[in-house]
């Protein structure tokens, strides 16, 4: 039942979603990393989803079974640390994914209001002076992507740090 609730949140663009409740709750930083947040914990949910399930039936786990463990303990002490590394990656990924849509939110007027410093803002107000001050919209534009794309790199070098399969093939 709850992994349909989240198919619901996910039958919805996430950006459009969270441009309704920032302006159902009104324009700010709060209200906009709720609304992102919101949107982004469907998202964690299935991820572990999936790697418990691919887990489950592995052998160990039907030892600690035998062995009288509960759910709770298993699950704690066998399946979190095996998806651990997928929930860092898609953090990464998802952190990355959270700065632009904070940007796009910002830029349309429903995130950080001045004079709290947004990329998206600074983008917004660049808009006019384009022509005289094009660096304006130059550097608050190349921050998002170098972030952005740091964060993914990130991502992917912890999930060839931390995978097992990735450290035999080197």
């Amino acid at each position: 039942a709850l992994m349909r609730i989240h198919d619901l949140v996910f039958a919805f663009p996430a950006l459009l979603s969270a441009i309704m409740i920032t302006a159902i709750f009104g324009p700010g930083a709060v209200n906009a990393i709720i609304a992102i947040g919101i949107f982004n914990i469907p998202v964690f949910a299935r991820v572990a989803r999936a790697g418990a399930l691919a887990i489950w039936p592995r052998e160990f786990i039907l030892a600690a079974r035998a062995a009288g463990k509960g759910m709770t303990q298993i699950s704690v002490e066998h399946i979190l640390p095996n998806i651990a590394t997928l929930l860092l990656v898609q953090g990464t990924i998802q952190f990355a994914l959270g700065i632009l849509a904070e940007a796009g939110l910002s830029y349309v007027g429903l995130g950080a209001q001045p004079p709290m410093p947004s990329w998206g803002r600074m983008l917004f107000d660049a808009q006019t002076r384009m022509v005289t001050a094009p660096w304006m919209a130059i550097f608050p534009g190349m921050a998002i992507i170098v972030t952005v794309l740091g964060l993914n790199l990130l991502g992917d070098g912890i999930a060839d740090i931390l995978d097992p399969k990735s450290r035999r093939r080197r």
